[in-house]
């Protein structure tokens, strides 16, 4: 009888990759506020996208550096999707309450991110609902439209910040679409294997 092999430590949740996640959940009241305070000038409405990029650019890398250094934690598993969603969701917001984005938008896309994050959790007993390329551009779709309409954009190119936000918010519906599909089907088969 083979002896039992031990458990592999759990991965110390201090590392770049956290601390990356934890920057970014403390930079959403700051950039809350900036947004939320909305005072004209151009210098303002700069320093506002700057703390949005910055934010969303630590989204990027810590996932990466986890994925790449093999450093995945629980708190990460738990921190970053939570850093992510505060962080839209904020941004959504704001633009919405600053009357620059429609509300039915905002509460669309809203319903979407948190209820695939929900379904995604929920999928957990019949297997995992990896990420897809959809998502992912998704992903960076919403951040570039969000930073558009951050910046103090000359009248001309407002349609552009118009068209990208479209873009994303059409590709935040039909990916949300494509999880639920995928929900459905990794639940069929898990239940087709039990019964089996």
């Amino acid at each position: 009888m083979t002896a039992q092999q031990p458990a592999p430590p759990e991965t110390t949740p201090w590392n770049v990759p956290n601390a990356l996640t934890t920057f970014r959940l403390i930079l959403v009241p700051v950039f809350a506020w900036m947004l939320l305070v909305h005072p004209t000038g151009t210098g303002w409405q700069l320093a506002t996208a700057l703390v949005f990029t910055v934010a969303i650019l630590t989204d990027l890398i810590d996932g990466h550096l986890a994925r790449k250094y093999d450093i995945v934690t629980k708190f990460g598993k738990l921190a970053d999707p939570i850093a992510d969603k505060a962080l839209t969701g904020m941004a959504f917001i704001g633009l919405s309450i600053n009357g620059e984005l429609w509300w039915w938008v905002t509460i669309l896309i809203l319903v979407r991110e948190w209820g695939i994050t929900l379904l995604r959790f929920l999928m957990l007993k019949y297997g995992v609902m990896a990420a897809n390329r959809g998502g992912k551009l998704k992903t960076v779709t919403q951040a570039v439209a969000v930073i558009l309409y951050l910046l103090p954009l000359p009248g001309w190119a407002e349609p552009v910040a118009w068209v990208v936000m479209g873009i994303a918010f059409l590709l935040t519906m039909v990916t949300g679409l494509d999880y639920c599909w995928q929900a459905w089907k990794l639940r069929r088969d898990a239940l087709r294997a039990g019964a089996g």
